[in-house]
C-alpha cells in the first residue's frame, strides 16, 4: 500500500502521523521530464476537448472560452518543448493540437481568421 492510500482525508495517517512527504517527493523526481511533459499535454488536450463540447455530454460542458485559454496553452507547450521531447513525442501532440484547433473553428459561431485562432500565434495558420 502506497503512503498517499495510507492516509485519511484529513492527511494523516491511521496513527494519527504525518504522510512521508518525502518519499512522495521523490516518486516525482523519478519521472523522466518527457513523460510529464507529455501527461501534463494530455491533460489539456481532454480538458480542451470537454470545453469544446466533444464529451458524451457535449452541450453541457461547452465552454469556448475556456477551451480557448487550454489550446493556447497546450500550443505553446508543444512549441516550447518540441526541441526536447523530440518527434517520436511531439509529431502525435501536434496532430491532437491541429484537431483540437480545427474543432474551435468549427464550433465557433463566428471563427476567427486564419493565424487568429487559439495557438495559431505559436502554431501559424491551421487550415483543414
Amino acid at each position: 500500500m502506497s503512503d498517499a492510500a495510507a492516509t485519511g482525508p484529513d492527511g494523516q495517517s491511521p496513527e494519527g502521523q504525518s504522510p512521508d512527504f518525502d518519499s512522495m517527493t521523490r516518486d516525482i523526481a523519478d519521472v523522466p521530464a518527457v513523460e510529464v511533459i507529455t501527461t501534463v499535454a494530455v491533460h489539456l488536450m481532454s480538458s480542451a476537448a470537454v470545453n469544446l463540447g466533444l464529451a458524451e455530454e457535449g452541450e453541457t460542458h461547452k465552454d469556448l472560452d475556456e477551451a480557448r485559454k487550454l489550446i493556447q496553452a497546450l500550443a505553446g507547450l508543444i512549441t516550447a518543448s518540441a526541441t526536447e521531447i523530440g518527434s517520436y513525442h511531439a509529431a502525435p501532440l501536434r496532430d491532437g493540437l491541429k484537431s483540437l484547433q480545427l474543432a474551435f473553428r468549427e464550433a465557433s459561431v463566428v471563427p476567427d481568421e486564419p493565424g487568429q485562432g487559439p495557438g495559431e500565434k505559436y502554431t501559424g495558420p491551421v487550415f483543414g
